[in-house]
């Protein structure tokens, strides 16, 4: 008995340790968000600032070369939309994988998982082209498009959809239903638990990039990730502003995820993975 509490104890110590470990990247950004430049950069660390600095949002907000709030809006517009269309494609491309085991299906599906492997960056410079050649440089169709299929997303589908009960879209089809109708009528409702787990990770993703919003958004479509790297010049970072922004930045991202970390925990358990 006294060895299962010393266990216990033990195990609820590693798990506040890692928590904390966990935490303390978001303890530096609130900290040195309402730190002045000196405090930052100061070669003794203190653990709370000399005095919190409450005009670094001001200074933030009024940059009217950073344009944050546009920048935000950028980022929430092609973050929808590219979740939306990558959901879409993702979860029918999964279901067709699941449900049709003829040979070619699994060579497309050796082919999805082999794109796994391929770093994305390695795919930048065609993609570049291609989108430059369609005139979408600086639109959001050049942002979302080119990011609207997932493997990991499709992969994700299909093993959900593998246990998926199939009498039940069998049902569908004796009451008149085509499998296109069955489809959405019947399986897609069902598997609301999957799509949120499978949007939030996209979202999250999505709001987050960085290389190729650099790559195609200008002045128009400058998404919150590249405004932020505006405060970092040859000649010096801007640490106050700089971390203020990705404070604010956060935000929604941490809103969406705590709204919805049920859905992921379940969507990822039921999917196939363990």
């Amino acid at each position: 008995m006294k060895g299962n509490r010393v266990l216990t104890s033990v195990r609820y110590g590693v798990l506040v340790a890692l928590a904390l470990l966990f935490l303390l990247p978001f303890y530096v950004i609130v900290r040195n968000a309402f730190s002045t430049q000196g405090n930052i950069t100061a070669p003794r660390w203190n653990w709370l600032p000399d005095q919190f600095n409450l005009t670094n949002l001001d200074s933030l907000l009024a940059n009217d070369s950073i344009g944050i709030g546009r920048a935000m809006l950028n980022s929430g517009i092609m973050a929808v939309l590219q979740t939306g269309g990558t959901v879409v494609v993702s979860v029918m491309a999964g279901y067709a994988l699941a449900r049709y085991t003829h040979r070619l299906a699994k060579f497309l599906l050796g082919l999805t998982l082999f794109t796994l492997m391929v770093p994305a960056t390695t795919t930048f410079l065609p993609m570049f082209i291609m989108t430059a050649q369609l005139g979408w440089v600086d639109t959001f169709r050049g942002l979302v498009i080119p990011g609207m299929f997932s493997a990991f997303a499709t992969y994700l589908f299909r093993q959900f959809f593998l246990d998926f009960p199939v009498e039940l879209e069998d049902a569908a089809l004796v009451d008149g239903c085509n499998p296109w109708t069955a489809f959405w009528r019947i399986v897609a409702p069902n598997s609301t638990g999957i799509i949120a787990a499978v949007s939030t990770i996209i979202l999250i993703g999505s709001w987050n990039a960085f290389l190729w919003p650099t790559l195609i958004g200008r002045d128009a479509t400058r998404t919150v990730q590249v405004a932020l790297s505006q405060f970092m010049t040859s000649q010096g970072v801007r640490y106050p502003e700089l971390f203020m922004g990705s404070l604010v930045a956060i935000l929604p991202m941490l809103a969406v995820f705590l709204f919805l970390q049920r859905y992921l925990v379940q969507g990822l358990t039921t999917s196939g993975i363990r």
